[in-house]
């Protein structure tokens, strides 16, 4: 049974302006990590699209909630470059990423939510873990993050078809480690990821 996200984290505490932030894009060998941030002004609106953890969603459940989102709530995202990542490593870059994203609402924020164990020292707020399953505002900022990064890797597959980065979004599939092995690595990828890295020492051994 899925877990309906509701108001009950955001209701529990004192404040009005409270972001729900999330990321995508750890896993990724190639592409920036993003943060999305999500305020809802009012939180007795009726919302009449289905919004949860974005990875329990079809794409087109994504893309309506997306739509729907950007339209009826204060958000922002954040995002590290894939040179940023190889300097920070990724847990850095994508804390990093979550105060860019918050930094960018246009209101004043009292708290955040941010999913996972650990709230970005930059933050004013709580963990909570798998909190894209329990607060919309997480649940929100997790579609905004998925659907932007999701849209930056398909942009970037028109110049680099090859990779299949539309339809892997960079994950470490089959079919783009094999291309990774055919075609070598582009400075979208990040360095310092295991199957990037030991493409880099097989060029460097073979010069």
């Amino acid at each position: 049974m899925k877990i309906i996200p509701d108001f009950s984290a955001e209701n529990a505490l004192a404040y009005q302006y409270i972001a729900g932030v999330d990321e995508a894009g750890r896993g990724p060998l190639c592409g920036p990590v993003v943060a999305g941030a999500v305020v809802f002004p009012n939180r007795d609106i009726d919302i009449p699209v289905v919004i949860r953890d974005s990875k329990q969603m079809t794409e087109k459940q994504r893309l309506v909630a997306y739509d729907w989102i950007v339209n009826n709530t204060i958000w922002a995202v954040g995002m590290c470059s894939p040179e940023e990542i190889d300097e920070l490593n990724i847990l850095w870059a994508s804390m990093q990423a979550m105060e860019r994203a918050v930094a960018g609402l246009v209101c004043q924020v009292d708290w955040c939510l941010v999913d996972g164990n650990r709230v970005p020292k930059n933050l004013n707020g709580d963990a909570l873990v798998r909190g894209d399953a329990k607060s919309i505002s997480i649940a929100a900022a997790s579609v905004v993050a998925k659907v932007t990064r999701d849209n930056i890797m398909a942009d970037l597959a028109k110049q680099f078809p090859q990779y299949l980065w539309d339809k892997n979004a960079g994950y470490p599939t089959k079919d783009h480690l094999q291309a990774i092995e055919k075609y070598g690595i582009t400075v979208h990828h990040r360095k310092s990821f295991g199957p990037v890295k030991k493409r880099i020492e097989n060029e460097t051994t073979h010069d």
